[in-house]
């Protein structure tokens, strides 16, 4: 295990809280891999939380699935799904069994394996080289930084590849607030769902994007989480 510098792994008692508690408190926390490519390890920047059966913009605001179950188990794993056809996304399990909280990744700064994270990001040809603060913008990009797949989905921050460390201070760093990004409906309302927390002076916090309006034609893209 690799340990940074200022900080320690955190327990699972540190995600088995009211996810509003949570989410602020994972800015500036390190999550970090280790698989047969080597270890990668992000400074988070920028997180959703999402509180499922009081949360209309969350994926477990109507029940259990066999998508979602993950988020219904113990607080410290990993939620992994596959959103728009397009890409993957990490959430950290938070809570308590059966009340299915989480909070989603949406952005950090590669401060370990930054070649492996590279080499990920840019799997496909690029014209101009990725800025280092683009490696994991944007939740799609932190997965892909990890490698992660949906044969992640379900596991331990507490056993195995994955690691969690929170700063030896313990200190919340000064954040703002905001709507999520892409979630339509009520979930989306920015007075009463303002759970999109992230660093002001973190370069590689994602841009916001409001949610399309649903059409007769169209229907809105899952929201994040």
């Amino acid at each position: 295990m690799m340990v940074p510098d200022g900080f320690h792994q955190a327990n699972r008692e540190f995600f088995a809280r009211e996810v509003l508690d949570v989410a602020p408190e994972i800015l500036g926390c390190i999550l970090q891999r280790t698989d047969d490519d080597g270890t990668v390890t992000i400074r988070i920047t920028e997180v959703e939380a999402y509180a499922g059966e009081r949360d209309p913009g969350a994926h477990t605001y109507r029940g259990k699935t066999n998508r979602n179950k993950t988020m219904f188990g113990p607080a410290g794993h990993l939620y992994c799904y596959f959103t728009y056809g397009m890409h993957h996304a990490l959430n950290l399990v938070a809570g308590q069994p059966d009340q299915p909280y989480g909070c989603l990744i949406r952005a950090g700064d590669v401060v370990g394996g930054t070649v492996i994270a590279r080499s990920r990001r840019e799997s496909r040809p690029r014209k101009v080289p990725l800025l280092n603060s683009s490696l994991a913008r944007g939740p799609g990009c932190v997965a892909q930084c990890f490698g992660a797949t949906l044969t992640n989905d379900g596991d331990d921050l507490f056993g195995g590849q994955w690691k969690f460390f929170v700063p030896d201070d313990g200190v919340v760093l000064p954040h703002r607030t905001g709507p999520r990004v892409g979630v339509s409906g009520p979930g989306g309302n920015a007075a009463e769902f303002p759970w999109r927390y992230w660093l002001a002076d973190a370069s590689s916090v994602s841009a916001y994007k409001p949610a399309r309006p649903p059409s007769a034609h169209h229907l809105a893209p899952d929201p994040d989480l």
